[in-house]
């Protein structure tokens, strides 16, 4: 799976305002001895309790909050030292949805169907999708991290190179102590602060969270009704409509031009019916207003999918491809649906982090616009590739191969 800083990165979407002071934004790239780090660590948390006093914070939660805390030195390791593999789609795919995964979670479902109707009642959301992001999350509350939140969330801030992302959801960690949501000896989650059994950042549990047991606390860590509700209220103010379809795999026509395909190329269902779209058994899908994107997640060899609104409300809770088409199958199968239908192109190997940048450094020596030379594949990057590969009369389906770096390298 892609890592938890990067999902919770990607999950806190609305703009948090906290008058922030520029000490908070300065990595601290030099090394000192652990005495005079921890003794500078104690006078970078003094500097932040003006900005704490000012978010409601008592002094009595934050001296509690950072009694003992030091920099974690895994937080950092963790921060700087990302996968250089890019994992296949159908790999995720393959951990993503076991048949232990799929086992336990249609019997979750039968223990929590009282508790799944009143939450698809009350916020619209299906409960198979709840249940997938809870096994998908955290293995159905079996992995929520063991880390101490404040601890993590104070080192990125301090040290790490996300210092605004870091601080901000410490602001957010801190109001939920001081809210009294979980008490600071259980305050755990993810390196990065993703907490509870649906793994949300702290700034998204306090906007969103629920109290669904109605005990006076939003306690996602272990309250299934409390994490599912909370997802559920998250996914319905990202806009999920009731009863419409996420995912539908299809067939493309022979000559479909991929300059069509992508995310941002939304077009009502009659229009991708009009120029030749089917299910993937070659049915004829229905015609209607309702509006849907083509996306080939592996290439044009690879699945075709058509994605609705309901797919990119559940991208608002982790903007990855992968994961969401994972959410979005584990529910069909936890419905006894089957899986992906066409065979994916396992030879037809994604680029690593390393060879992305490279290519986007090529894009760019060729006239291309991929965005920043990051070694990720944004849909900038992916318009760029298309546009090359539609110069020199090549399948535009925007996918990075192996095939393509080459041609890119010779010129």
């Amino acid at each position: 799976m892609i890592s938890s800083y990067l999902r919770s990165t990607a999950r806190s979407f609305l703009p948090m305002v906290f008058g922030l002071s520029a000490f908070v934004f300065t990595a601290v790239f030099f090394t000192v001895s652990p005495a005079q780090s921890n003794t500078d660590f104690k006078q970078w948390v003094s500097k932040v309790w003006p900005t704490a006093r000012a978010n409601g914070i008592s002094r009595k939660t934050f001296d509690q909050a950072f009694a003992g805390v030091v920099p974690n030195p895994q937080v950092l390791d963790r921060a700087k030292h990302q996968p250089e593999f890019v994992r296949p789609v159908w790999d995720y795919l393959d951990r993503a949805l076991t048949p232990k995964r799929i086992g336990q979670g249609r019997k979750l479902l039968r223990t929590y169907k009282s508790t799944l109707s009143k939450l698809e009642k009350r916020f619209g959301v299906e409960r198979h999708i709840l249940v997938a992001i809870w096994g998908l999350e955290s293995a159905y509350g079996t992995r929520m991290g063991d880390l101490n939140v404040i601890r993590s969330l104070a080192t990125l801030a301090y040290r790490g190179a996300r210092g605004k992302f870091g601080f901000q959801q410490l602001i957010g960690a801190l109001k939920i102590l001081e809210r009294g949501d979980i008490s600071v000896n259980k305050f755990q989650g993810s390196w990065a602060g993703a907490m509870g059994q649906t793994q949300f950042i702290p700034t998204t549990f306090n906007a969103y969270a629920v109290d669904i047991d109605g005990d006076g606390r939003r306690n996602i860590w272990t309250s299934p009704a409390d994490a599912l509700g909370s997802t559920a209220n998250y996914l319905r103010v990202s806009k999920w409509k009731k009863g419409a379809p996420t995912v539908i795999e299809v067939k493309l026509p022979r000559k479909f031009r991929f300059k069509y395909a992508g995310l941002k190329k939304i077009r009502p269902m009659s229009k991708w019916v009009a120029m030749g779209i089917r299910d993937v058994d070659g049915k004829r899908l229905k015609s209607s207003s309702r509006r849907a994107a083509v996306i080939v997640p592996a290439g044009a060899r690879g699945p075709a999918f058509l994605v609705f609104n309901n797919f990119r409300s559940i991208l608002r809770y982790n903007n990855a491809v992968p994961y969401a088409l994972a959410i979005s199958y584990l529910a069909k199968q936890l419905k006894g649906n089957r899986a992906v239908v066409k065979a994916w192109p396992l030879e037809n190997l994604p680029l690593n982090l390393a060879q992305n940048r490279e290519l986007q450094q090529l894009l760019i020596e060729r006239g291309h616009k991929p965005g920043e030379v990051d070694g990720k594949v944004g849909s900038k990057t992916i318009e760029a590739i298309k546009a090359y590969q539609q110069r020199k009369g090549l399948v535009a389906d925007g996918y990075p191969s192996s095939a393509l770096l080459d041609r890119l390298r010779k010129g």
